[in-house]
């Protein structure tokens, strides 16, 4: 007769009951061992029966039937075993079973409401069919509802999330049941979370969990790491029945770090959760949204840096939350903590260049403490060679920018890959039309470029804004740095960089022509739009004209047509 899964998997209850029998003899502690199935928790030690933590009445003989079926759950037990187990010194007919049996059945409810624990194998016997699960010891049971938690200490001072940590738990406290979020590698997304956690722990007496994602690849390691956060012994059970009985009478705050390389597995899991359990919160980091019913998100946004101002001070810079951390990062690493107004501006040019990224921020301070202020800056004109120092205790995702926008890459789809490295040709920012210039190709048409950069925008890679009823785009700085190379090793710079300079041209040239139409009216309400020094398509052009590669008469002529038209018409 063969086997299913479901009893090759309750078959191994047999060793461990077996195993727990004899503690049982050996220790009278209620802590010994507890299953559960269906609604119902069993104390063997005890011998009690619960439902939803109501007690249910059962005789001795009924008990012992139960206990022997479960020690054989997913095998066939015969009726000759169950007697000599249950009545070990007297001789009994079959049908004094049966009355036990039936007792047992009925306290069960056993085929009520399509719920089916014993099966009656004709000819042979009996079989405990429903999935067991060992729950945890009641010395443990606390632990996912009060008291104990898994949450990381804080290894540093957290800096620049003042606002968004109290934002979060008002949230929470507000009925919120799951919050993600959101925000690009290195942004601080974990950090803030277990800030979140720490604080709003009292909330739930006690109970926040920390479950990290990021080595995981499907869905049932998804139940496992929430399983082995909370305590739970998945081991010989429905692992998703397991965990949403368990869960289902507690209260607790879950942190579910690092979503994004399983976004609908973890999104499937959370939705689960929230409609079986009442009393569990979460909270979600991830480089995109769960999109999950009642998700709310929280974008975490760069830290604030010090402006683009000559003659700032020590004090005026360190006012800014992207100077405070890397000043104090600094002093962490053993470096000289004090900043002077002659460095102020150094450090703010950093954290500019920097984007703002806390990560980056952090890798730059740990350099900046053994080389200096000045030597680090001046790496900063090639972000790779930054890119590359790191920590080598942290999470290997964190240990560089690197490592971080590596993670991100490697979890795109071939056409965001592309898309990812031709847009990285845009010095400023560009426009979903300027996007198709450089990136079509056979195959890769306009609405999949479109369904690429929203997707990019809802992974945190690219960042939108509006401005004059138009949506721009932009990568940030070490995101482009990082594309740029990608786009060198696939070979396509050269190309893509002829494409972004015919467009940036053509561009250019139809300003000229709306301004000579415009000024040819002449109307004297207001001033033609034009493109400054600092529009894209100028950029694109003089960064076209300084590159020291070869290209054809025709596209030099044309650029220097439309940048002197420029400068001719404009009066520049």
């Amino acid at each position: 007769m063969h086997k299913t899964d479901d009893e090759r998997r309750n078959g191994q209850i047999v060793r461990v009951l077996s195993e727990l029998a004899m503690s049982v003899q050996q220790v009278g502690s209620p802590s010994v061992v507890r299953l559960g199935f269906g609604p119902f928790e069993l104390n063997v030690a005890e011998r009690s029966l619960k439902k939803a933590n109501r007690n249910i009445p059962l005789g001795g003989r009924a008990y012992d039937i139960l206990i022997a079926l479960l020690e054989n759950a997913g095998e066939t037990v015969s009726k000759a075993e169950l007697i000599a187990k249950v009545w070990p010194d007297v001789t009994v007919e079959e049908g004094g079973l049966r009355v036990h049996l039936s007792a047992l059945r009925k306290a069960l409810g056993d085929g009520q409401f399509g719920d089916k624990y014993i099966a009656n194998i004709q000819g042979h016997g009996y079989r405990f069919i429903a999935p067991v699960t060992r729950l945890p010891a009641e010395r443990d049971r606390d632990s996912a509802s009060a008291g104990l938690s898994n949450l990381p200490p804080a290894l540093g001072r957290m800096v620049g999330r003042d606002d968004v940590v109290p934002e979060i738990r008002s949230w929470l406290r507000t009925g919120q049941r799951l919050i993600t979020v959101l925000g690009a590698g290195g942004m601080g997304k974990t950090t803030v979370a277990l800030a979140v956690a720490r604080q709003a722990s009292a909330d739930f007496s006690g109970a926040a969990f920390f479950v990290d994602l990021s080595a995981v690849s499907d869905k049932e390691q998804v139940i496992g790491a929430v399983a082995s956060a909370i305590g739970l012994d998945l081991r010989f059970a429905d692992p998703e029945k397991a965990l949403l009985d368990f869960l289902r009478p507690r209260r607790a705050l879950i942190i579910l770090d690092s979503c994004e390389h399983l976004i609908k597995k973890t999104a499937e899991i959370a939705d689960t959760v929230l409609q079986n359990a009442s009393g569990i919160h979460m909270l979600a980091t991830s480089r995109e949204a769960l999109q999950v019913a009642g998700e709310r998100v929280l974008r975490l946004r760069p830290l604030d840096c010090p402006p683009e101002q000559p003659g700032l001070t020590a004090s005026q810079v360190l006012a800014y939350p992207a100077a405070q951390l890397f000043v104090e990062r600094v002093s962490a690493r053993g470096g000289d903590c004090s900043l002077s107004d002659d460095e102020a501006p150094i450090v703010a040019e950093i954290c500019r260049k920097l984007d703002g990224i806390a990560l980056a921020i952090e890798l730059a301070a740990g350099r900046a403490a053994i080389f200096g202020v000045r030597n680090t800056v001046a790496r900063l004109g090639s972000r790779l060679d930054l890119l590359k120092f790191g920590r080598r205790t942290a999470n290997p995702r964190h240990q560089t920018l690197k490592a971080t926008l590596d993670w991100s890459h490697d979890h795109l789809s071939e056409v965001e890959r592309v898309v990812l490295r031709r847009v990285a040709i845009f010095v400023v920012h560009f426009t979903l039309e300027a996007a198709f210039a450089a990136v079509w190709e056979e195959g890769i048409g306009e609405c999949e470029i479109a369904d690429a950069v929203r997707s990019l925008v809802d992974k945190s890679l690219v960042i939108a804004s509006n401005k004059f009823r138009k949506t721009f785009y932009r990568l940030l700085d070490t995101t482009r740095s990082y594309a740029l190379e990608k786009l060198a090793v696939s070979g396509e710079h050269h190309s893509i960089a002829m494409r972004h300079a015919n467009f940036s041209i053509q561009l250019l040239e139809n300003k000229q022509d709306q301004y000579l139409r415009f000024a040819a009216r002449g109307s004297s309400s207001g001033v033609a739009p034009r493109p400054s020094r600092k529009h894209p398509s100028r950029a694109g052009v003089e960064l076209w004209s300084r590159r020291k590669r070869p290209h054809g008469p025709e596209i030099g002529g044309r650029s220097f047509s439309a940048v002197s038209g420029d400068v001719a018409s404009f009066g520049m």
